[in-house]
């Protein structure tokens, strides 16, 4: 089974330019806690609730004028629409992540994975359960 065959299509995106009082409305609205930032269809990064909390509301920044791209992760983990399910499953664990958006071949969004889709759609529970419990994993305890 191929990414493209379990992954939501046409996912929620933002413009790096909005302000991220845009995006945490349109997070909230959306009841989720992280928007991909999308320049046209090309994808520029990812824009999370704990990015605009400590990367801006934590450095005194005002988010009704700061942009989603001055907080966004732009270097973002993606896999491609005909690549296996279960290597997709092996990055995400790797590399500790609960979703993954979906490029064609040409490099633009055409969808999104998350972990839930990998257990519903992709028929293994048992091994969405491994993946999410080594994305949990702290990679280094901070106390």
């Amino acid at each position: 089974m191929q990414l493209k065959d379990i992954m939501t299509t046409d996912p929620e995106c933002i413009p790096p330019e909005e302000t991220l009082q845009q995006a945490a409305l349109r997070m909230r609205d959306l009841d989720v806690g992280s928007l991909l930032v999308c320049d046209n269809d090309r994808l520029a990064g990812m824009i999370t609730d704990r990015d605009i909390t400590l990367r801006a509301v934590a450095e005194g920044k005002d988010p009704r004028t700061t942009r989603v791209r001055e907080a966004m992760t732009e270097d973002i983990v993606f896999g491609f629409e005909d690549q296996d399910i279960n290597d997709a499953a092996r990055v995400m664990e790797q590399k500790q992540i609960r979703r993954l958006a979906v490029l064609n071949r040409d490099k633009r969004l055409v969808g999104i994975v998350s972990l839930g889709d990998l257990a519903v759609e992709g028929g293994d529970r048992s091994k969405a359960g491994e993946i999410l419990q080594e994305v949990c994993e702290p990679a280094v305890p901070h106390r």
